[in-house]
């Protein structure tokens, strides 16, 4: 018996040290995780990134472009020599090398707005990781106060528990004395069971609550929050809808990001006249090749030699003789072949646009209709952000009213239960009117509870409109 005890003791021991080193977090620290860890940030923070690049690459693009190549192969057969041109039916071993540059002197200002376009690109994908990060700390802002809420719903069923348990343990002594009436006892026992299964019902709902919360800070685990720091008074607000919305149209960065992409849709339009001017470029080369089959001829001497033909001098027929001179070939070296074939050019080229399908004037009309279609963009946030503003702002102003109203309901329905319990327990009412002042009073916790948070989360919503931090 004494091993199980000792063994239950390191047991519970290693549960309360995990329980003891579980984290527990503020809305502040909350905040940070997602900051860190959300996916949906992190993409946007691709898409930002890939704004940079692009950025970057379209003011490369001005810039000339230079190239080499180099090529060495070997052929068999009948093929062309690279150093005489002529056709050649052997194996030889050839190499070409080259250096080759392309300068755009002027095309109708194209890869400069291009680059001013993607430069606008950039920084509307650098306000829409900001307006994301502003999104992601709302939501988790709201995803924490509905946690908080639900606890707090969760701790107040379960005291209704406690006290109907409690209730329950009173009448049990009058039912076993057979001095209370039976049937108090049994709907005390049905109001028990009715209070589990609010406890089961908002358990369920702060386990989706905390879910929620998990997904946006990407962890896998459950974690304790720590509300001390945040503000939880419900004070009146004093600032109308029109008010919050043009301090929005001052913080949200979403606003920006549309007015940006705007702009950089007119430099698109640009982008595509450009190709209704000529397109003026420099370029310039250096090459040269090697052959194997490629061999210097020296003249070492001469010979005397017969050419096969007769003269018939005087009746005698004499042969004919020439001297032929005698080379000796030299094998030219890989090096002085390079030397030997080089060659550069230069060159000044042209390119004037006379008919392309009106492909030029189509992408024009395109570009512009891009633009019409931000400027609606624009336009259709504004009047979204507007319409939410007031429709948070009305619901506010009524889970206020709510929240007034449900405190003095309330204190209405404390008093009344105050009493009915006593006239309970000494007998003077019957359970029926005990527990409607009970489940009054509970209710009315519950729902004062909600209203609560629910203008809790309607001032944050508000708040975030108005660009203020968490």
């Amino acid at each position: 018996m004494k091993h199980f005890q000792f063994l239950f003791a390191i047991i519970f021991m290693m549960g309360w040290g995990a329980f003891a080193q579980s984290e527990i977090y503020s809305l502040e620290d909350c905040i940070k995780i997602a900051l860190e860890n959300n996916i949906d940030l992190r993409s946007a923070n691709l898409r930002a990134n890939s704004a940079k690049i692009n950025h970057q690459q379209s003011k490369a693009n001005i810039l000339p472009t230079i190239n080499g190549t180099f090529n060495l192969g070997k052929n068999d057969g009948r093929s062309i020599d690279p150093f005489t041109n002529d056709f050649i039916n052997q194996e030889l071993t050839f190499s070409n090398m080259g250096l080759s540059l392309d300068f755009t002197v002027f095309n109708g200002f194209r890869l400069l707005n291009a680059a001013k376009q993607n430069r606008l690109n950039r920084k509307a994908a650098e306000q829409e990781l900001e307006a994301a990060k502003q999104d992601l700390v709302l939501n988790v802002t709201l995803a924490y106060l509905q946690v908080l809420n639900n606890k707090a719903v969760l701790g107040l069923t379960e005291q209704r528990y406690d006290a109907t348990k409690q209730q329950l343990k009173n009448q049990e002594d009058f039912y076993k004395n057979e001095s209370g009436n039976p049937a108090d006892y049994a709907d005390i026992l049905g109001q028990l069971a009715n209070d589990e299964t609010s406890i089961l019902t908002t358990q369920s709902n702060l386990n989706n609550s905390i879910q929620t919360l998990l997904r946006l800070l990407n962890l896998p685990s459950n974690f304790e929050i720590d509300p001390q720091n945040l503000m939880l008074e419900v004070e009146s607000y004093n600032l109308t809808a029109e008010e919050v919305y043009k301090a929005a149209i001052e913080n949200l960065a979403t606003f920006k990001a549309n007015e940006l992409r705007i702009e950089a849709a007119k430099k698109g339009v640009s982008v595509a006249k450009s190709q209704f001017t000529p397109e003026i470029s420099i370029f310039g080369g250096v090459n040269t090749n090697y052959s194997s089959a490629a061999q210097l001829f020296n003249l070492t001497g001469s010979t005397i030699v017969d050419t096969g033909a007769f003269v018939t001098v005087e009746g005698q027929e004499i042969s004919v003789q020439s001297e032929q001179p005698i080379f000796e070939t030299q094998t030219i070296s890989y090096e002085d072949q390079l030397d030997n074939n080089l060659n550069t050019v230069i060159g000044v080229s042209v390119n004037v646009p006379l008919f392309n399908g009106f492909r030029a004037k189509n992408n024009v009309a395109l570009e512009k209709i891009r633009v019409q279609e931000s400027i609606l963009e624009l336009e259709r946030t504004h009047l979204d952000i507007k319409n939410n503003i007031a429709q948070v702002h009305f619901d506010m102003v009524a889970a206020y009213g709510r929240y007034q109203s449900l405190l003095k309901q309330v204190e209405a329905y404390e008093e009344s239960y105050r009493i009915n319990e006593i006239r309970f327990n000494n007998g003077v009412s019957n359970f029926l009117s005990y527990v409607t002042s009970k489940n009054n009073l509970d209710a009315s916790r519950v729902n004062l509870e909600n209203a609560k948070y629910d203008y809790l989360l309607r001032v944050k919503v508000l708040d975030y409109y108005r660009g203020i931090n968490f």
